[in-house]
């Protein structure tokens, strides 16, 4: 037997497989971080990628937004934005005429805790800090419709600043294929309409864009954040650990794609084979099961089809603070919610569009669910089964499998693209 650990929230979990039986242990590559993330930061952003200098770009801003994302990602926004804010200084913007826009897409407000332990005492101090509202229409600016039919609204406070910077990480994505880039816009600050239009275009695609670099998700992202007039954006590579392994800035389309040729060397893991059984720990996403479902499509990727997903997340926060109804509609088929959504019954179509992503792994795999933060009734009503340990879903798995079943631990799973020897 192999003991093996993943990590759980702040903890890990323990548990053990025959040798006999493991195809493989994956997680992110182990590159190595910079030693001091400021200083790349510096760098970075006097050798911009695509465009000029912030110093350049900034002259003569009268008001200028930071749109950064919030506590579901590990991006060093503490790090980051006070070297940001040094180069606005030094372009004769002032504190005072920063604002920093918490790009929570539809995620709940972060507290004041939660604000100074993400952004740091230092930005705390120097500028205003603001929670993004994706469900109050009067805060947000109506930008007419995408060539695609995606209508646009978005922050009123970022679309009329003179001056905006994104901040944020690229990790594989199951939406847009890799997050980053323009998609601390679409979602990050945009309007519920908004959002559901993407993420339904997504769900929908015959094929998942989970790694994809290019996909028309990713085109109307790019297309919103054009509207917006998102000048330039800070995006790192983070490895598992947390630690910066790249900081890329420049023009949101190429700093972007400069940031995934490193982003796909992290996160990809090359796997000899599909598994009968898979067990992916939900790490760092695991605040709420609206943040530890993405562990499922990387398992999806490396499971068999008719296989069992073994998924351990904590969800201290439940399934969905903010998507209630989610957990209402989840054992419906996908046709069913798509009929409730062309007869405008579901409210919630953020909600619905990840019901439909959800329905698509359980179409082709079983999943069960080991949480301390997801009772019994509520996996059952996502469809999954509970699971007191990994241990006793294992178990379960192998009555299911048989002995020899095959399995592959991915111990992060969101930031994780498996990819089968011998396929792209």
């Amino acid at each position: 037997m192999e003991t093996i650990k993943i990590p759980y929230g702040n903890d890990t979990k323990e548990f053990r497989v025959p040798k006999k039986n493991i195809v493989g242990v994956y997680s992110p590559k182990d590159f190595e971080a910079v030693p001091d993330v400021r200083r790349e930061v510096v760098r970075a952003v006097n050798h911009p990628i695509g465009t000029k200098t912030v110093k350049e770009l900034a002259q003569g801003a009268q008001k200028v937004v930071l749109v950064a994302d919030d506590n579901t990602r590990l991006t060093p926004t503490d790090k980051i934005i006070p070297i940001l804010l040094d180069e606005l200084n030094d372009a004769g913007v002032k504190d005072e005429q920063i604002t920093v826009i918490i790009a929570l897409g539809t995620h709940r407000f972060m507290t004041q805790d939660e604000i100074l332990l993400k952004f740091g005492e230092e930005v705390v101090r120097r500028v205003t800090i603001k929670n993004h509202d994706y469900k109050n229409f009067d805060l947000l600016e109506d930008l007419g419709e995408t060539s695609n039919g995606t209508r646009i609204l978005v922050n009123k406070e970022v679309v009329q600043a003179d001056f905006k910077i994104g901040i944020g990480s690229i990790v594989p994505h199951i939406v847009p294929g890799f997050a980053g880039g323009a998609k601390i816009v679409q979602p990050g600050i945009s309007g519920e309409q908004t959002t559901a239009g993407t993420h339904l275009l997504s769900f929908r695609s015959p094929r998942l864009n989970l790694g994809l670099r290019e996909n028309p998700v990713r085109n109307e992202l790019n297309s919103i954040a054009k509207a917006v007039g998102l000048h330039t954006i800070v995006n790192t590579v983070l490895n598992r650990h947390g630690g910066a392994v790249g900081v890329f800035y420049g023009d949101t389309v190429e700093a972007f794609n400069a940031g995934v040729d490193l982003a796909e060397k992290v996160y990809s893991v090359e796997i000899p084979e599909k598994a009968d059984i898979v067990v992916a720990g939900s790490y760092p996403c695991d605040l709420e099961f609206w943040q530890a479902h993405k562990a499922l499509y990387p398992a999806d990727l490396a499971v068999k089809t008719g296989g069992i997903i073994i998924l351990a997340t904590p969800c201290p926060e439940g399934v969905a603070v903010m998507h209630a109804d989610a957990l209402e509609i989840t054992n419906k088929s996908i046709a069913a919610i798509e009929n409730m959504i062309s007869r405008k019954e579901i409210q919630d179509e953020v909600a619905a569009s990840a019901v439909i992503g959800w329905a698509r792994v359980k179409e082709h795999a079983s999943v069960y669910l080991v949480s301390d933060g997801i009772c019994d009734e509520d996996a059952m009503k996502l469809g999954f089964t509970p699971c007191v340990s990994i241990d006793k879903a294992l178990e379960k798995a192998f009555v299911e499998k048989g002995c020899d079943a095959k399995v592959t631990v991915l111990t992060h799973a969101p930031d994780m693209l498996p990819v089968v020897k011998g396929t792209k």
